[in-house]
């Protein structure tokens, strides 16, 4: 009963959050559905592509989901469910929520631009080259962090030495990555049914739905077997290809007919917790808090970085300006993308967080996370249906979930780091590559950026989650942070109200700028203090040495930011 109260209490408040908070914001900022959008005014049959309200709302819904509300909120866990639950709520409504819909909004306004023009139009060229930098370091970890879950669910122990193999009776795992290639076609199919043939979007959805449950079918008696190395290598060269063709090809149908599969799996979730407090399949075990201190550090910042997704991120501006605004059909829209899309990824989150209740006692021990957060996912929803091992069908259909979502994330973020490596050696009133000359041109073309951070992040993805994982949590949240400062200068130079902006950026960046120095401390005092020859190995393995170097480099590159966004503020009062 402890769930049902749980889940009912995060609606309620949730949806009253949408109704009253979300229509202020569009009040106060003066959202126009008789304003052209960008993809209206330019549009160019790649990137800027109208689509219905339902399919970008998919895309959108999808990108910025990903794996991060279940990763997070799983893994802040060790804190009780009340703190996961306060910020997932207060931080969807009130931070989350405001930078997703305030960075549409912006972008929308600026030809469908980047949060790095955006600072540039408010706070000068120099602060729109620091923030192009920091946000490919982010968008590194997002490659590495997603191809690490995405591997993880496709991969099992069994297959180490399988190159390739179709087997019968497959494992989740192998399940999970047939239906997710599988799932790949279908996308193309769809896009070419509805961009080239001009089917309307009702019956080619009901041939897309009818093609996922083919493709589940298939899944569960037909899998695909490799090795970890060599799922990492192909899911890079997919997201590679996906990031450089035109977005009706994949991006837009494959997030579109994904979100009914994340719609499906939260449904599915929430008449699992019905069925639980009903029949007592499943317990919720999780103390309501363990104490302001765990392993995973002090609540102030480690809940509110390792939450991230569930609560806050600044990948979703990142989204919002790198592919949405370039979609969005109408500016009345923006409240229901932009800001809806985030108070259901906190939904999400709160499900997560429920769902790791019914299994706490496996995977929460001595106050630490053990295990990976989807597979706790779907075996605590799996619980509450009565079923104890993780060979049924509702559990596969879960894991499904999550990679889907996974991948999703990685096809938007490689593209969107394919813009921001091109923009970072475009000269002032250059529009793409072809403008460029010299060393500029080729470091611009479309495919040098993105092979350089897709060969990166997956090299980083061979690393495992709980080191790529933190790291990535501090440099999203403190990129929110650096987004909501970016938005509010932007509304105060164009005289919209932006005091609502304070202080979630204040706190956002004394959250993450904490948590950095944090890391740095860690991992220099760890160095310092290695003595025999095994402890210096483990202290100065390369993952250590990559987290202290990534880490000093987005501190500073914040402050940075943090300064030249002082003086913005300071110049305009």
């Amino acid at each position: 009963m402890t769930a049902l109260l749980i889940i009912l209490a995060a609606i309620a408040l949730l949806f009253v959050g949408y109704v009253f908070y979300g229509s202020w914001l569009a009040k106060q900022w003066g959202i126009d559905p008789t304003k052209k959008t960008p993809a209206n005014e330019r549009p160019d049959g790649v990137d800027y592509v109208s689509a219905k309200p339902a399919v970008l709302m998919g895309h959108h819904f999808s990108s910025i989901a990903g794996a991060g509300p279940i990763n997070g909120p799983i893994q802040a866990a060790v804190f009780g469910w009340v703190p996961v639950f306060l910020w997932c709520v207060v931080g969807g409504i009130f931070f989350g929520g405001l930078q997703d819909f305030g960075s549409l909004f912006a972008s929308a306004r600026n030809e469908g631009k980047s949060v790095g023009e955006i600072i540039k139009s408010s706070m000068g060229k120099t602060s729109k080259k620091l923030f192009i930098i920091f946000a490919l370091l982010v968008l590194i970890l997002v490659i590495a962090s997603f191809v690490n879950v995405v591997a993880g669910t496709f991969f099992t122990k069994a297959d180490a030495d399988v190159t390739f193999g179709i087997v019968a009776n497959p494992t989740g795992n192998q399940t999970t990555a047939m239906i997710s290639l599988l799932f790949i076609v279908l996308a193309v199919v769809y896009g070419i049914l509805t961009n080239r043939f001009g089917m309307k979007t009702l019956p080619a959805t009901i041939i897309g739905i009818a093609g996922i449950i083919l493709s589940v079918i298939i899944g569960l008696n037909y899998g695909v077997a490799m090795t970890r190395t060599a799922w990492i290598v192909l899911i890079g060269v997919y997201i590679t290809v996906a990031s450089l063709v035109p977005v009706w090809i994949l991006l837009q149908p494959r997030d579109y007919l994904s979100s009914f599969l994340l719609y499906g799996m939260m449904a599915l979730a929430l008449v699992g917790i019905v069925v639980s407090a009903i029949t007592g399949n499943a317990t919720f075990e999780l103390p309501a808090f363990t104490g302001w201190k765990t392993k995973i550090g002090p609540m102030f910042p480690a809940l509110f970085i390792t939450v991230a997704c569930g609560a806050c991120s600044g990948f979703h501006s990142l989204i919002a300006t790198g592919t949405t605004s370039k979609q969005l059909d109408n500016e009345k829209n923006a409240k229901a993308i932009g800001y809806g899309s985030m108070l259901i990824e906190s939904a999400l989150g709160i499900i997560s967080l429920i769902a790791v209740g019914m299994v706490s006692k496996t995977f929460i021990v001595d106050g630490a996370f053990k295990g990976a957060p989807p597979v706790a996912f779907a075996s605590g929803i799996s619980k509450m249906f009565g079923f104890a091992d993780n060979g049924n069908a509702v559990y596969a259909l879960l894991t499904l979930a999550v990679s889907v979502f996974a991948l999703t994330s990685l096809d938007t973020g490689t593209r969107l780091s394919r813009f921001m490596f091109s923009e970072l050696f475009l000269k002032e009133g250059q529009k793409d590559w072809k403008d460029a000359q010299g060393v500029r041109k080729v470091l611009a073309y479309p495919l040098t950026g993105t092979i350089l951070m897709v060969a990166i992040g997956c090299v980083l993805g061979g690393l495992s989650l709980s080191q790529i994982w933190g790291l990535f949590g501090a440099a999203n949240q403190l990129l929110a942070g650096i987004a909501l400062m970016a938005v509010a200068a932007w509304l105060g130079q164009a005289g919209k109200n932006n005091k609502m902006f304070y202080i979630p950026t204040v706190f956002m960046l004394a959250a993450t700028i904490t948590q950095l120095v944090r890391t740095i401390i860690a991992k220099v005092s760890a160095m310092a203090a290695a003595q025999t020859a095994e402890q210096i190995k483990a202290a100065w393995h390369w993952g250590n040495c990559f987290q202290l170097a990534f880490a000093a480099a987005m501190a500073i590159l914040a402050v940075a930011l943090v300064i030249e966004g002082a003086r913005t503020f300071t110049k305009k009062n």
